[in-house]
Order: structure tokens, then sequence, then C-alpha cells
């Protein structure tokens, strides 16, 4: 088990052995998702598309009406 403390300003490092795993650099994004109760930490892919994090929005019509932005 790897573990990080928390700071009074909330903040935490990922450990060495974490970055590693994702092959994390500084500037990289970090992206979480909460499943049943735990936290998954995968590295971000970055992407021009500002909707792309929005899984609500991903219905064929809304791919029409935002086809143009």
């Amino acid at each position: 088990m790897i573990e990080s403390r928390i700071t009074s300003k909330a903040q935490t490092t990922i450990p060495l052995a974490v970055r590693r795993a994702l092959n994390l650099r500084e500037g990289d994004k970090v992206q979480y998702q909460i499943e049943n109760g735990r936290v998954v930490l995968t590295r971000a892919v970055e992407t021009d598309d500002p909707f792309a994090g929005f899984d609500e929005w991903a219905t064929e019509s809304d791919a029409r009406a935002y086809a143009d932005f």
C-alpha cells in the first residue's frame, strides 16, 4: 500500500512509485474518478475538445447541436 499525507491546504504529493507507474512529469494533468467509495487516479489525456470531460453531453443530439463550436 502506498500512502501520502494531506496538508492543511488539502494538498498531497503523488508518490514516486505512482508517478513512475503513470509516467507523470511536471506539468502533466491527472484525473480523479470516484467509484464505490474509492478514487481512481489516472493520467489525463490532453485534448482540444473543451467538452471532452462532460459525459452528460455525449448524446447524438448534443454532438449535432455543438458541431460548429
